[in-house]
């Protein structure tokens, strides 16, 4: 009982958080191309001293109570860099062993030539990760080069879903559950 409310209050404070310091007032150009009145910048979430624990606790928590089984977590680098990590530090401190991976946005031309850096993840069952996504090109680019590496996709997850379209087209395309930890709704965002 201690751990499901230690993961309400973990949830509670990370919404709290990105409130505080993610969410940017004013007229915004998205990485879509789309036009919108906030941004919500949860690079200063994944890279925040606190938030981070909290943002792993928070996604571990809602891929368990989805029941989504999984042995690496990640996604398109930049955004996901820091959700992946955190994610695997929260199962590492819960004594699960699950790995992080970081999916380049394109194949390297050199060296080993991989996409998906990070210990392998060739048929094992992963998750792609994403901060937010507004059209879901990001969490797409990022499944592409998941499943070229051998990856086993079980699901797409973000920290806040804008409520853009995403969540339906991902879901489409990949045949596997889209599930965020927040909604733009619980942000106070309309």
């Amino acid at each position: 009982m201690t751990d499901v409310l230690d993961l309400a209050a973990a949830r509670a404070r990370l919404l709290e958080l990105i409130k505080e310091i993610a969410v940017v007032h004013g007229k915004v150009t998205l990485s879509s191309g789309k036009e919108a009145d906030y941004y919500i910048d949860l690079r200063r979430i994944t890279l925040h001293h606190e938030a981070s624990a909290l943002v792993g606790r928070v996604m571990l928590g809602m891929l368990d109570d989805a029941g989504i089984q999984f042995a690496a977590a990640g996604g398109l680098t930049l955004g996901a860099d820091p959700v992946g990590t955190a994610v695997m530090h929260a199962a590492t401190a819960q004594g699960r062993s699950i790995d992080a991976f970081v999916v380049r946005k394109e194949q390297k031309s050199h060296g080993m030539r991989r996409q998906v850096e990070g210990p392998s993840i060739e048929g094992r069952p992963v998750v792609v990760l994403e901060d937010t996504s507004t059209t879901g090109a990001s969490p797409l680019q990022a499944v592409e080069g998941v499943r070229k590496a051998g990856g086993q996709l079980q699901a797409v997850a973000v920290i806040v879903d804008r409520a853009t379209g995403a969540k339906d087209l991902i879901e489409k395309e990949t045949g596997v559950p889209y599930l965020y930890a927040f909604s733009k709704d619980e942000l106070g965002l309309d």
